[in-house]
């Protein structure tokens, strides 16, 4: 019971976590070189009057350029199972930063990672992508965002290129709330993750993974990330579309500070 109510507990922080920020204190793309010198004017005492001292002191930041990064592909990692169930009832939320789909209290999908298992618990979008390859980036980057038992966080993200029209992202948009904060519970329009995920192969697929964090304020290390190799791909006018929501809601890519990339291939 303890740990089924601290799980519940940490979803709904990481849930809401970009809209509680925006409160205290408020934050933008536009001036992330000074993230970690935001005060919070209702703290007195340091470290607590910088609640986003972690963008600029911290050494393991996201993203990152990959060309920049020592790959190692001779160790054995991990098979990634992803197991996203269809949400009767999601949540389409605009954070003021990002458009977002939180999944419905009680959603069963998750990512499974070796023998742990960790649940969906949002999914949003940046305009270009955040990651790069050698200073090129994509028109556009997915992120799911997990949370498992104990509190550590796993964010699985996808490159989006241009081509064929997604129709679950078409949805997405056509029911995201326009002004920041806004909230859509109540459309009764089913989501289906796995229709914003490349082909999955029998569950089998190609990433690289590395030890990063928030690419938002807080900035919070401890995140692990894995990225897909296969992007999917969405239609200009649906990136027209986004763009007219949100566009460059990217942070800069950040120093390695020595971290290696690992790949399965």
């Amino acid at each position: 019971m303890i740990n089924k109510t601290l799980s519940s507990l940490i979803a709904m922080m990481v849930t809401c976590y970009a809209s509680t920020i925006v409160a205290a204190p408020p934050w933008n793309h536009d001036e992330q070189d000074h993230w970690g010198a935001i005060e919070d004017s209702s703290q007195t005492v340091i470290p607590l009057n910088y609640p986003f001292a972690e963008c600029s002191i911290g050494a393991h930041q996201s993203p990152v350029d990959f060309a920049e990064a020592k790959i190692d592909n001779t160790r054995k990692l991990n098979n990634l199972e992803i197991w996203y169930d269809v949400d009767s009832k999601p949540v389409f939320f605009n954070t003021g930063h990002a458009i977002q789909v939180n999944t419905s209290s009680g959603y069963k999908g998750e990512l499974k990672i070796g023998e742990e298992s960790f649940p969906l618990v949002q999914f949003h979008f940046h305009e270009p992508s955040e990651h790069a390859v050698g200073g090129e980036k994509f028109p556009a980057e997915l992120h799911f965002v997990h949370v498992g038992q104990d509190g550590r966080l796993i964010v699985l993200g996808v490159a989006i290129n241009l081509g064929a029209e997604n129709a679950t992202m078409q949805t997405i948009l056509n029911n995201m709330p326009t002004t920041e904060g806004g909230q859509n519970p109540d459309t009764g329009i089913a989501i289906d993750p796995t229709t914003l995920l490349p082909s999955l192969r029998h569950q089998k697929f190609d990433y690289v993974s590395l030890a990063g964090s928030l690419t938002t304020p807080p900035c919070s290390e401890g995140v692990q990330w894995y990225l897909m190799l296969d992007p999917i791909t969405i239609s200009a006018a649906q990136l027209d579309q986004m763009k007219g929501f949100y566009s460059n809601n990217v942070r800069k890519t950040q120093n390695l500070n020595g971290r290696t990339v690992s790949s399965t291939k």
